[in-house]
Protein backbone atom coordinates (compact mmCIF):
# COMPACT_ATOMS: atom_id res chain seq x y z
CA UNK A 1 0.00 0.00 0.00
CA UNK A 2 1.49 3.19 -0.82
CA UNK A 3 0.92 4.60 2.80
CA UNK A 4 3.30 2.04 3.95
CA UNK A 5 6.24 3.92 1.61
CA UNK A 6 8.11 7.13 2.39
CA UNK A 7 9.03 9.98 0.09
CA UNK A 8 11.48 11.99 0.31
CA UNK A 9 11.57 15.23 -1.26
CA UNK A 10 14.45 17.38 -1.70
CA UNK A 11 14.86 20.85 -3.04
CA UNK A 12 15.51 24.22 -2.27
CA UNK A 13 12.61 25.89 -3.34
CA UNK A 14 10.15 25.83 -0.75
CA UNK A 15 6.60 26.75 -3.26
CA UNK A 16 7.80 23.63 -5.25
CA UNK A 17 8.86 21.08 -2.29
CA UNK A 18 5.64 21.70 -1.03
CA UNK A 19 3.11 21.68 -3.67
CA UNK A 20 4.62 18.27 -4.69
CA UNK A 21 4.21 17.19 -0.88
CA UNK A 22 0.84 17.81 -1.01
CA UNK A 23 0.13 16.37 -3.84
CA UNK A 24 1.86 13.23 -2.91
CA UNK A 25 0.43 13.05 1.11
CA UNK A 26 -3.04 13.44 -0.91
CA UNK A 27 -2.38 10.52 -2.77
CA UNK A 28 -1.72 8.57 0.25
CA UNK A 29 2.23 8.66 0.66
CA UNK A 30 3.84 10.00 3.80
CA UNK A 31 6.00 12.52 2.73
CA UNK A 32 8.79 14.49 4.60
CA UNK A 33 10.90 17.58 2.73
CA UNK A 34 14.30 18.92 3.13
CA UNK A 35 15.79 22.36 1.64
CA UNK A 36 19.14 20.92 0.65
CA UNK A 37 21.27 17.56 -0.15
CA UNK A 38 22.88 17.87 2.92
CA UNK A 39 19.81 17.92 5.51
CA UNK A 40 18.35 15.42 3.14
CA UNK A 41 21.81 13.14 3.44
CA UNK A 42 20.83 13.17 7.61
CA UNK A 43 17.77 11.03 7.34
CA UNK A 44 17.57 8.75 4.13
CA UNK A 45 19.91 6.28 4.52
CA UNK A 46 20.28 2.23 3.74
CA UNK A 47 17.06 0.67 3.68
CA UNK A 48 15.21 4.01 3.52
CA UNK A 49 11.60 2.64 3.05
CA UNK A 50 10.57 4.75 0.10
CA UNK A 51 11.62 7.00 -2.78
CA UNK A 52 13.46 10.38 -3.12
CA UNK A 53 12.44 13.02 -5.66
CA UNK A 54 15.90 15.43 -6.16
CA UNK A 55 16.24 18.64 -7.92
CA UNK A 56 18.79 18.47 -10.17
CA UNK A 57 19.81 21.74 -9.70
CA UNK A 58 20.35 22.91 -5.56
CA UNK A 59 22.60 26.05 -4.01
CA UNK A 60 25.46 23.74 -2.49
CA UNK A 61 25.43 20.48 -3.23
CA UNK A 62 23.59 19.45 -6.79
CA UNK A 63 21.34 16.81 -7.29
CA UNK A 64 23.92 15.12 -9.40
CA UNK A 65 26.34 15.02 -6.48
CA UNK A 66 23.00 13.56 -4.15
CA UNK A 67 21.72 11.59 -6.28
CA UNK A 68 25.91 9.65 -6.54
CA UNK A 69 26.07 9.70 -2.62
CA UNK A 70 22.57 8.28 -2.03
CA UNK A 71 23.88 5.43 -4.88
CA UNK A 72 26.92 5.22 -2.70
CA UNK A 73 24.71 4.23 0.61
CA UNK A 74 21.94 1.86 -0.96
CA UNK A 75 22.15 1.33 -4.92
CA UNK A 76 18.77 -0.11 -5.19
CA UNK A 77 17.15 3.35 -3.81
CA UNK A 78 14.63 4.77 -6.44
CA UNK A 79 15.62 8.44 -6.92
CA UNK A 80 13.37 10.49 -9.45
CA UNK A 81 15.27 13.79 -10.89
CA UNK A 82 13.34 17.11 -12.02
CA UNK A 83 14.97 19.24 -13.85
CA UNK A 84 14.44 22.74 -15.69
CA UNK A 85 14.48 23.50 -19.18
CA UNK A 86 17.90 23.01 -20.69
CA UNK A 87 18.89 20.65 -18.28
CA UNK A 88 17.58 17.52 -20.39
CA UNK A 89 21.73 16.61 -20.82
CA UNK A 90 22.25 16.44 -16.76
CA UNK A 91 19.37 14.43 -16.62
CA UNK A 92 20.41 11.69 -18.79
CA UNK A 93 23.63 11.67 -16.93
CA UNK A 94 21.70 11.38 -13.92
CA UNK A 95 20.21 8.55 -15.80
CA UNK A 96 23.23 6.81 -16.21
CA UNK A 97 24.51 6.99 -12.89
CA UNK A 98 21.03 5.38 -11.45
CA UNK A 99 18.45 7.79 -11.02
CA UNK A 100 15.39 6.07 -12.44
CA UNK A 101 13.92 8.57 -14.02
CA UNK A 102 13.33 12.23 -14.52
CA UNK A 103 10.81 15.39 -14.82
CA UNK A 104 10.57 18.45 -16.75
CA UNK A 105 9.63 21.39 -15.12
CA UNK A 106 6.70 22.33 -15.69
CA UNK A 107 5.56 18.74 -15.54
CA UNK A 108 1.85 17.59 -14.23
CA UNK A 109 1.44 16.03 -10.82
CA UNK A 110 -0.89 13.12 -11.72
CA UNK A 111 2.69 12.30 -13.59
CA UNK A 112 4.80 12.24 -10.52
CA UNK A 113 1.74 10.52 -8.81
CA UNK A 114 2.52 7.84 -11.55
CA UNK A 115 6.15 7.30 -11.16
CA UNK A 116 6.17 7.50 -7.49
CA UNK A 117 3.84 4.46 -7.91
CA UNK A 118 6.03 2.56 -9.56
CA UNK A 119 9.16 3.30 -7.95
CA UNK A 120 7.62 2.41 -4.32
CA UNK A 121 6.45 -0.50 -5.84
CA UNK A 122 10.05 -1.68 -7.10
CA UNK A 123 11.25 -0.12 -3.60
CA UNK A 124 9.13 -2.60 -1.18
CA UNK A 125 9.82 -5.71 -3.15
CA UNK A 126 13.53 -4.93 -2.76
CA UNK A 127 12.96 -4.34 1.01
CA UNK A 128 10.87 -7.14 1.61
CA UNK A 129 13.37 -9.74 -0.50
CA UNK A 130 16.43 -7.92 2.27
CA UNK A 131 13.79 -8.61 5.65
CA UNK A 132 13.06 -12.04 4.18
CA UNK A 133 17.33 -13.10 3.63
CA UNK A 134 17.81 -11.41 7.03
CA UNK A 135 15.41 -13.77 8.59
CA UNK A 136 16.76 -16.89 6.69
CA UNK A 137 20.51 -15.68 7.76
CA UNK A 138 19.32 -15.01 11.82
CA UNK A 139 17.34 -18.77 11.05
CA UNK A 140 20.52 -20.94 9.69
CA UNK A 141 22.64 -18.82 12.67
CA UNK A 142 20.39 -19.72 15.44
CA UNK A 143 20.32 -23.58 13.81
CA UNK A 144 23.89 -23.95 13.46
CA UNK A 145 24.13 -23.49 16.89
CA UNK A 146 22.86 -27.03 17.63
CA UNK A 147 25.86 -28.43 17.15
CA UNK A 148 26.30 -32.29 16.10
CA UNK A 149 25.42 -35.37 14.40
CA UNK A 150 23.64 -37.10 16.50
CA UNK A 151 20.04 -38.93 15.89
CA UNK A 152 18.72 -36.78 18.57
CA UNK A 153 20.07 -33.31 17.39
CA UNK A 154 19.19 -34.31 13.82
CA UNK A 155 15.76 -34.88 15.05
CA UNK A 156 15.47 -31.82 17.03
CA UNK A 157 16.54 -29.26 14.23
CA UNK A 158 13.64 -31.10 11.99
CA UNK A 159 10.90 -30.73 14.85
CA UNK A 160 11.65 -26.95 15.19
CA UNK A 161 11.34 -26.68 10.90
CA UNK A 162 8.10 -28.47 10.97
CA UNK A 163 6.74 -26.72 13.98
CA UNK A 164 8.01 -23.12 13.42
CA UNK A 165 5.70 -23.34 9.69
CA UNK A 166 2.71 -24.47 12.13
CA UNK A 167 0.60 -22.03 13.95
CA UNK A 168 -0.07 -23.57 17.42
CA UNK A 169 1.17 -22.56 21.00
CA UNK A 170 4.24 -24.90 21.59
CA UNK A 171 5.39 -26.84 25.00
CA UNK A 172 9.20 -26.96 25.09
CA UNK A 173 10.43 -29.54 27.70
CA UNK A 174 14.30 -30.21 28.77
CA UNK A 175 16.34 -30.57 31.75
CA UNK A 176 18.79 -26.96 32.46
CA UNK A 177 20.94 -26.48 30.21
CA UNK A 178 20.33 -28.17 27.28
CA UNK A 179 19.07 -24.95 24.93
CA UNK A 180 15.54 -24.35 25.51
CA UNK A 181 15.23 -20.70 24.90
CA UNK A 182 17.72 -21.03 21.78
CA UNK A 183 14.76 -23.32 20.56
CA UNK A 184 12.61 -21.03 21.32
CA UNK A 185 14.54 -18.08 19.05
CA UNK A 186 14.76 -20.67 16.06
CA UNK A 187 10.89 -21.38 16.15
CA UNK A 188 10.13 -17.66 15.99
CA UNK A 189 13.25 -17.31 13.35
CA UNK A 190 11.82 -20.06 10.79
CA UNK A 191 8.45 -18.79 11.55
CA UNK A 192 6.27 -16.73 9.72
CA UNK A 193 6.02 -14.26 12.59
CA UNK A 194 10.37 -13.62 12.30
CA UNK A 195 9.75 -10.26 11.02
CA UNK A 196 7.34 -9.44 13.65
CA UNK A 197 8.04 -8.99 18.03
CA UNK A 198 9.65 -11.97 19.95
CA UNK A 199 9.43 -11.30 23.83
CA UNK A 200 10.71 -13.46 26.85
CA UNK A 201 9.57 -13.40 30.01
CA UNK A 202 10.74 -15.77 33.06
CA UNK A 203 7.41 -17.04 35.23
CA UNK A 204 10.07 -17.20 37.80
CA UNK A 205 11.15 -13.79 37.96
CA UNK A 206 8.01 -12.46 39.52
CA UNK A 207 4.85 -13.50 41.88
CA UNK A 208 1.54 -14.85 41.04
CA UNK A 209 -0.22 -11.80 40.52
CA UNK A 210 2.29 -9.36 39.59
CA UNK A 211 2.58 -12.05 36.56
CA UNK A 212 -0.43 -12.61 35.61
CA UNK A 213 -0.75 -8.88 35.58
CA UNK A 214 2.54 -8.63 33.49
CA UNK A 215 1.15 -10.85 31.07
CA UNK A 216 -2.27 -9.46 30.62
CA UNK A 217 -2.81 -5.88 32.16
CA UNK A 218 -4.58 -4.27 33.31
CA UNK A 219 -1.82 -1.53 32.97
CA UNK A 220 -3.10 1.73 34.17
CA UNK A 221 -1.46 4.89 34.75
CA UNK A 222 0.79 4.08 37.34
CA UNK A 223 2.30 0.60 35.82
CA UNK A 224 5.73 1.00 34.06
CA UNK A 225 4.80 -1.95 32.18
CA UNK A 226 3.17 -2.70 28.63
CA UNK A 227 1.21 -6.60 29.19
CA UNK A 228 3.16 -9.14 27.48
CA UNK A 229 0.37 -10.57 25.43
CA UNK A 230 -0.61 -6.97 23.77
CA UNK A 231 2.88 -6.18 23.37
CA UNK A 232 3.77 -9.38 21.56
CA UNK A 233 0.75 -9.11 19.81
CA UNK A 234 1.05 -11.31 16.08
CA UNK A 235 4.38 -12.48 17.08
CA UNK A 236 5.94 -15.01 19.49
CA UNK A 237 5.68 -14.61 23.50
CA UNK A 238 8.23 -17.00 25.58
CA UNK A 239 7.03 -17.56 29.20
CA UNK A 240 10.32 -19.50 30.77
CA UNK A 241 10.22 -21.67 33.54
CA UNK A 242 6.32 -22.36 33.31
CA UNK A 243 6.37 -24.67 35.99
CA UNK A 244 7.13 -22.09 38.42
CA UNK A 245 3.70 -20.48 38.14
CA UNK A 246 1.34 -20.91 41.01
CA UNK A 247 -1.58 -22.84 40.34
CA UNK A 248 -4.04 -20.20 41.19
CA UNK A 249 -2.02 -17.85 38.40
CA UNK A 250 -2.08 -20.82 35.84
CA UNK A 251 -5.98 -20.86 36.45
CA UNK A 252 -5.83 -16.68 35.65
CA UNK A 253 -3.86 -17.70 32.93
CA UNK A 254 -6.29 -19.87 31.24
CA UNK A 255 -8.77 -17.95 31.92
CA UNK A 256 -7.11 -14.87 29.97
CA UNK A 257 -5.84 -17.87 27.06
CA UNK A 258 -9.77 -18.52 26.39
CA UNK A 259 -10.49 -15.36 25.87
CA UNK A 260 -7.25 -14.40 23.78
CA UNK A 261 -7.70 -15.78 20.38
CA UNK A 262 -8.97 -12.68 18.41
CA UNK A 263 -6.57 -11.95 15.36
CA UNK A 264 -3.58 -10.96 15.17
CA UNK A 265 -3.03 -13.94 17.68
CA UNK A 266 0.35 -14.03 19.33
CA UNK A 267 2.14 -17.77 19.44
CA UNK A 268 3.07 -18.92 23.18
CA UNK A 269 6.20 -20.78 23.21
CA UNK A 270 6.53 -22.28 26.56
CA UNK A 271 9.75 -23.40 28.86
CA UNK A 272 9.55 -26.00 30.86
CA UNK A 273 12.34 -27.35 33.04
CA UNK A 274 12.37 -31.28 33.79
CA UNK A 275 14.44 -31.55 36.90
CA UNK A 276 14.53 -35.62 36.43
CA UNK A 277 13.31 -38.79 34.40
CA UNK A 278 10.57 -38.84 37.09
CA UNK A 279 8.83 -35.80 36.33
CA UNK A 280 6.98 -34.46 33.28
CA UNK A 281 5.73 -31.36 32.26
CA UNK A 282 2.51 -32.71 32.56
CA UNK A 283 2.70 -33.55 36.01
CA UNK A 284 3.51 -29.80 36.92
CA UNK A 285 1.00 -28.15 35.21
CA UNK A 286 -2.35 -27.71 35.41
CA UNK A 287 -4.34 -29.77 33.24
CA UNK A 288 -6.32 -26.92 31.25
CA UNK A 289 -2.76 -25.16 31.14
CA UNK A 290 -1.51 -28.17 29.71
CA UNK A 291 -3.16 -29.27 27.18
CA UNK A 292 -3.94 -25.76 25.92
CA UNK A 293 -0.22 -24.94 26.15
CA UNK A 294 0.87 -28.36 24.70
CA UNK A 295 -0.72 -28.09 21.27
CA UNK A 296 2.60 -28.62 19.48
CA UNK A 297 5.70 -29.89 21.97
CA UNK A 298 9.98 -30.74 21.55
CA UNK A 299 12.04 -32.16 24.05
CA UNK A 300 15.55 -30.92 23.89
CA UNK A 301 17.94 -34.18 24.24
CA UNK A 302 20.22 -34.39 27.37
CA UNK A 303 23.78 -34.06 26.38
CA UNK A 304 24.58 -37.63 27.70
CA UNK A 305 22.54 -39.07 25.38
CA UNK A 306 24.28 -37.65 22.28
CA UNK A 307 27.44 -39.65 22.12
CA UNK A 308 29.60 -38.15 19.82
CA UNK A 309 28.18 -34.72 19.88
CA UNK A 310 29.99 -34.12 23.14
CA UNK A 311 32.97 -34.24 21.86
CA UNK A 312 32.89 -32.88 18.61
CA UNK A 313 30.80 -29.43 20.44
CA UNK A 314 33.68 -29.94 23.49
CA UNK A 315 36.47 -29.46 20.82
CA UNK A 316 34.73 -26.54 19.02
CA UNK A 317 34.54 -24.61 22.15
CA UNK A 318 37.74 -25.31 23.38
CA UNK A 319 38.81 -23.56 19.78
CA UNK A 320 36.41 -21.04 20.73
CA UNK A 321 37.86 -19.94 23.87
CA UNK A 322 41.69 -20.84 23.12
CA UNK A 323 41.10 -18.16 20.06
CA UNK A 324 39.58 -15.51 23.20
CA UNK A 325 42.62 -16.09 24.92
CA UNK A 326 45.11 -16.04 22.45
CA UNK A 327 46.54 -19.87 23.32
CA UNK A 328 46.27 -22.69 21.54
CA UNK A 329 43.86 -25.58 22.41
CA UNK A 330 44.11 -28.37 24.52
CA UNK A 331 44.81 -31.63 22.25
CA UNK A 332 42.29 -34.45 23.98
CA UNK A 333 43.90 -37.66 24.52
CA UNK A 334 41.52 -40.85 24.25
CA UNK A 335 41.04 -41.22 28.00
CA UNK A 336 40.15 -37.72 28.57
CA UNK A 337 37.54 -38.53 25.44
CA UNK A 338 35.97 -41.66 27.68
CA UNK A 339 35.53 -39.64 30.76
CA UNK A 340 34.00 -36.46 28.74
CA UNK A 341 31.66 -39.45 27.32
CA UNK A 342 31.13 -41.04 30.78
CA UNK A 343 29.75 -37.69 32.36
CA UNK A 344 26.16 -37.61 33.46
CA UNK A 345 26.45 -33.65 32.33
CA UNK A 346 23.60 -32.65 34.68
CA UNK A 347 24.02 -29.36 33.08
CA UNK A 348 24.23 -29.98 29.87
CA UNK A 349 25.71 -27.94 27.24
CA UNK A 350 25.71 -24.66 29.86
CA UNK A 351 28.10 -27.32 31.72
CA UNK A 352 30.29 -28.18 28.82
CA UNK A 353 31.06 -24.98 27.94
CA UNK A 354 31.82 -24.05 31.45
CA UNK A 355 34.31 -26.92 31.36
CA UNK A 356 35.46 -25.67 28.03
CA UNK A 357 36.75 -22.70 29.19
CA UNK A 358 38.21 -23.88 32.19
CA UNK A 359 39.98 -26.81 30.33
CA UNK A 360 41.80 -23.99 27.99
CA UNK A 361 42.47 -21.78 30.84
CA UNK A 362 44.52 -24.61 32.73
CA UNK A 363 46.14 -25.47 29.48
CA UNK A 364 47.41 -22.54 28.71
CA UNK A 365 48.76 -22.18 32.86
CA UNK A 366 49.59 -25.94 31.91
CA UNK A 367 48.66 -27.35 35.35
CA UNK A 368 45.63 -29.28 36.25
CA UNK A 369 44.11 -32.15 33.60
CA UNK A 370 40.78 -32.53 31.90
CA UNK A 371 39.95 -35.65 33.94
CA UNK A 372 40.65 -33.44 37.16
CA UNK A 373 38.67 -30.97 35.94
CA UNK A 374 36.14 -33.01 35.58
CA UNK A 375 36.00 -34.65 38.84
CA UNK A 376 36.45 -31.85 40.30
CA UNK A 377 33.21 -30.00 39.25
CA UNK A 378 30.31 -32.39 40.22
CA UNK A 379 30.88 -35.29 42.67
CA UNK A 380 28.59 -37.37 40.24
CA UNK A 381 31.50 -36.80 37.49
CA UNK A 382 34.18 -38.46 39.57
CA UNK A 383 31.48 -41.73 40.50
CA UNK A 384 30.84 -41.79 36.87
CA UNK A 385 34.17 -41.54 35.69
CA UNK A 386 35.74 -44.40 38.02
CA UNK A 387 32.47 -46.62 37.63
CA UNK A 388 31.38 -49.13 34.80
CA UNK A 389 30.59 -47.71 31.56
CA UNK A 390 30.65 -48.59 28.32
CA UNK A 391 33.60 -51.14 26.67
CA UNK A 392 36.55 -49.44 26.05
CA UNK A 393 36.15 -50.33 22.44
CA UNK A 394 33.42 -48.48 22.17
CA UNK A 395 34.96 -45.35 23.43
CA UNK A 396 37.86 -45.50 20.97
CA UNK A 397 35.82 -45.88 18.46
CA UNK A 398 33.75 -43.15 19.09
CA UNK A 399 37.15 -41.21 19.77
CA UNK A 400 38.45 -42.40 16.46
CA UNK A 401 35.58 -41.26 14.22
CA UNK A 402 35.79 -37.60 16.33
CA UNK A 403 38.74 -37.64 15.10
CA UNK A 404 38.05 -38.34 11.51
CA UNK A 405 35.08 -35.75 11.41
CA UNK A 406 37.03 -32.98 12.43
CA UNK A 407 40.17 -33.66 10.05
CA UNK A 408 37.34 -33.83 7.48
CA UNK A 409 35.68 -30.89 8.55
CA UNK A 410 38.89 -28.76 8.46
CA UNK A 411 40.80 -29.69 5.39
CA UNK A 412 36.83 -29.52 3.56
CA UNK A 413 36.61 -33.22 2.83
CA UNK A 414 40.13 -33.27 0.70
CA UNK A 415 41.31 -36.85 1.40
CA UNK A 416 44.70 -36.32 0.84
CA UNK A 417 45.14 -33.76 3.13
CA UNK A 418 43.07 -35.93 5.86
CA UNK A 419 45.77 -38.85 4.97
CA UNK A 420 48.74 -36.90 5.74
CA UNK A 421 47.62 -35.33 8.78
CA UNK A 422 46.06 -38.94 10.65
CA UNK A 423 48.93 -40.77 8.78
CA UNK A 424 46.40 -43.48 7.38
CA UNK A 425 46.63 -45.02 4.04
CA UNK A 426 43.71 -44.36 1.79
CA UNK A 427 42.31 -48.01 1.90
CA UNK A 428 42.36 -47.99 5.51
CA UNK A 429 40.38 -44.15 5.38
CA UNK A 430 38.22 -45.43 3.22
CA UNK A 431 37.36 -48.58 5.57
CA UNK A 432 36.38 -46.41 8.83
CA UNK A 433 34.75 -43.91 6.87
CA UNK A 434 32.49 -46.79 5.36
CA UNK A 435 32.23 -48.23 9.11
CA UNK A 436 31.10 -44.10 10.40
CA UNK A 437 29.23 -43.81 8.17
CA UNK A 438 31.03 -40.82 6.57
CA UNK A 439 30.45 -39.01 2.83
CA UNK A 440 33.37 -36.98 2.00
CA UNK A 441 30.47 -34.75 -0.40
CA UNK A 442 29.28 -33.50 3.43
CA UNK A 443 32.56 -31.83 4.23
CA UNK A 444 33.02 -30.10 0.87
Amino acid sequence: MPSAMKVAIVDDEIDIRNSISQWLALSGYDTETFSSAEEALEKVGADYPGVVITDIRMSGMGGIQLLKKLKGIDSTLPVIIITGHGDVPLAVKAMQIGAIDFLEKPFKPENISELVREAASARRMVLDTRVLRRELSDARQLMKKFMGTSKEIKRLKEDILDLGQADGHVLINGETGTGKTLAAHALHAVSSRASRKFMLLSCSAYEGETLIKRLAGPAGPDDSWIPAFEDARGGTLVLEDIESLPKSAQARLVTFLNGNDMPPKTRIVAICNLPDNSRTSEDMLRNDLYYRLATMQITIPPLRDRGNDILLMFKEFTEQFAADYGCDAPEIAAQEATHLLKAPWPGNVRQLINIAERAVLQSRRGSESLTSILMSDHQQLSTDIVGEGKPLKKYVEEFEQMLIENTMRRHKGSIASVMQELCLPRRTLNEKMAKYGLQRSDYT
